[in-house]
């Protein structure tokens, strides 16, 4: 709970200092692709959706995302859930789609 609070107050300085010209729209730009926040959970549907909507197989979408196949399985049947940055790449992957990680 404190550090969702401290990321929001971090949030908020930066926008702060980009309103008062403290800092440029590029450095905005790069802190707020920075995502401070923490990365939501995947359920076993939204990752297999995910997948899917990027017409990826198993054994591509475990490629980009650095893991196994098993790994992907298991995150699609609700054996195993993501975490660190495996949550982040998802997170990517849902933004802006698997070529953002080629």
């Amino acid at each position: 709970m404190a550090n969702r609070r401290l990321r929001k107050e971090i949030r908020e300085a930066a926008r702060g200092l980009y309103e008062l010209g403290a800092i440029d729209g590029k450095t905005m730009r790069e802190f707020e692709s920075l995502r401070l926040e923490e990365p939501r959970a995947y359920s076993a549907y939204e990752i297999k959706r995910l997948r899917l909507r990027e017409r990826a197989s198993q054994a591509v979408f475990a490629a980009y995302l650095n893991t196994s196949v098993s790994t992907v399985q298991k995150w699609e049947i609700g054996e195993n859930k993501p975490s660190g940055p495996a949550l982040k790449l998802l997170d990517l992957v849902e933004r802006k789609g698997l070529k953002a990680l080629a």
